[in-house]
């Protein structure tokens, strides 16, 4: 009743995202836009992907750590379900799926079913 209202976060689990994709934004002010994924979070469904949803941070200098102030811009976290898999051998987005093998579950295109690795 009183002070914040606490928002259970939804825990997804496995993720259809790799480190080191290549990706799309389908929405948002940054909709249509390509990057590279360089850090996924499968428990918030988040992903921080290259040159793709910048923000400022606004720095104080610290000259024991070499550290000049002002505002930087950096990539900030994006929700996995804005995001879609850009496939290497056909080069267009696609959905993904599972195919299970002797090595474990190995990712595909489902437009042209080239394999994309674990």
């Amino acid at each position: 009743m009183y002070g914040k209202a606490k928002h259970e976060e939804e825990h997804h689990g496995k993720s259809h995202l790799k480190k080191g994709d290549n990706v799309v934004v389908l929405s948002g002010k940054d909709r249509g836009k390509q990057g590279k994924v360089l850090r996924v979070n499968a428990t918030k469904g988040t992903a921080i992907v290259e040159r793709v949803n910048f923000q400022k941070k606004h720095t104080r200098p610290n000259p024991q750590k070499n550290i000049k102030g002002g505002i930087l811009e950096r990539e900030s976290a994006i929700r996995m379900d804005k995001l879609q898999v850009i496939c290497p051998s056909c080069n267009e987005p696609a959905r993904l799926g599972s195919h299970r093998t002797e090595e474990g579950n190995v990712r595909f295109c489902r437009k042209c079913k080239a394999n994309l690795g674990k």
